[in-house]
């Protein structure tokens, strides 16, 4: 009897193993690109695309029209809400609390957003049309990157995991910025003004002590409305709201910044982010394949990616070695450095998000960028991969 309860639960026991799996939220992305490719390029294409930008039958929100509006503009702002608690712990007891430990991957993630920025205006230079898309190359994946890393096992240094980490927080940071700031349209102040009014009401809730988690997810929601309707891409709401929440121990020793970390990281990349691939990667390959990778704005992409991000977070952490402003990450040779920052190159999630940003009104632009995307961050990931394999193992204590 025995026997047949362990056989039973051994396939419970190796399904919660690979969830668990660091890789698994990098996999199931990977899935769920390929499965919107297929779509987008099989007899259901129509389906597909009516499925995600049909009308609704129901409008609750004006500018919430379609499923393709509620997941890039709802459920996206769960994903920047996590990013921002995952910036605030690391600002405050994580990887970037030391001023010594932040310097060399802060150094690296703007060279690694600035560097791929210049790759796509050089290649690019002869279409200004295209130079909205600037910023598309300049953000890492961070589950395609932990996930391959993760793929790749112990020959690794861990203080590369940790740097790689660290790199892709700051970059999502940058990206939200960029967001905010150069792909902000027509702005309704009344909105916005009333965004500033609930921020500052979680601040002070904040100051006052409150620890309550449902009061932090009341405000958080109110304020990503105001900030939907203010004009201002509503991601940026879920950045701010994460920002207020406590991160010391209230009266039962509970972290309330910890605790929602905790519970939505597994939603963020089991449902979120690949519920985004689905909404996003179809792109349509049955007219130009392959071959359109050569248009300009595909390999501008392509290009700042695997060109564009290796070169800027390399030569920052060579660079920041050499003038002793910060020592390498303890344990890493150069093809260690090299496959991280060409694994930095793979910039599937942000990069989809930006591109909509950069051609809201031109969706034949869009479908190019997914193309440049898809294949710089396929050739980034494969790239990485192989150096890193080929390195010499890490040395295990």
């Amino acid at each position: 009897m025995a026997e047949k309860h362990d056989s039973s639960a051994r396939p419970a026991r190796l399904w919660q193993r690979l969830l668990r799996h660091e890789a698994a939220p990098g996999v199931l992305l990977l899935l769920c690109a390929a499965l919107a490719i297929g779509l987008a390029n099989s007899p259901l294409h129509h389906a597909y695309h009516a499925a995600l930008h049909n009308p609704l039958p129901l409008r609750v929100l004006p500018r919430l029209d379609s499923a393709h509006a509620w997941i890039n503009d709802g459920l996206m702002a769960v994903f920047f809400f996590v990013v921002g608690l995952e910036i605030k712990r690391e600002i405050l007891d994580g990887a970037l609390s030391d001023a010594r430990r932040r310097r060399l991957p802060v150094l690296a993630a703007l060279a690694g957003m600035a560097a791929p920025a210049v790759v796509f205006l050089a290649v690019s230079r002869s279409f200004p049309m295209l130079h909205r898309g600037w910023a598309i190359p300049a953000a890492t994946d961070i589950a395609f990157a932990m996930g391959v890393l993760a793929l790749i096992g112990r020959r690794v240094p861990p203080s590369i995991r940790l740097f790689l980490l660290t790199v892709a927080v700051v970059d999502d940071l940058g990206a939200v910025l960029v967001i905010a700031i150069f792909y902000t349209g027509g702005v309704a102040w009344p909105w916005l003004l009333a965004a500033a009014g609930v921020f500052a009401t979680m601040i002070l809730a904040n100051r006052a002590g409150a620890t309550r988690v449902w009061l932090y997810a009341i405000l958080a929601v109110v304020l990503w409305v105001c900030v939907l309707q203010s004009g201002v891409h509503a991601t940026v709401a879920g950045v701010l709201a994460a920002l207020t929440v406590p991160m010391k121990l209230d009266a039962h020793f509970d972290c309330p910044l910890l605790r929602l970390e905790h519970r939505l990281v597994p939603w963020n990349g089991f449902v979120v982010v690949p519920l985004f691939g689905l909404a996003n990667a179809g792109v349509d390959l049955r007219g130009s394949g392959l071959a359109g990778l050569l248009a300009p704005l595909p390999l501008a992409i392509a290009a700042g990616l695997l060109l564009g991000k290796q070169a800027g977070v390399l030569s920052a952490v060579m660079l920041a070695e050499r003038l002793g402003l910060a020592a390498r990450p303890k344990g890493a040779g150069m093809a260690h450095l090299w496959g991280m920052a060409l694994l930095c190159g793979i910039g599937f999630t942000m990069s989809l998000f930006i591109a909509a940003l950069a051609f809201p009104d031109q969706p034949d632009l869009v479908e190019q960028a997914k193309l440049g995307i898809l294949g710089g961050s396929l050739l980034s990931a494969l790239a990485g991969a192989l150096v890193l394999r080929l390195a010499p193992p890490a040395a295990q204590p």
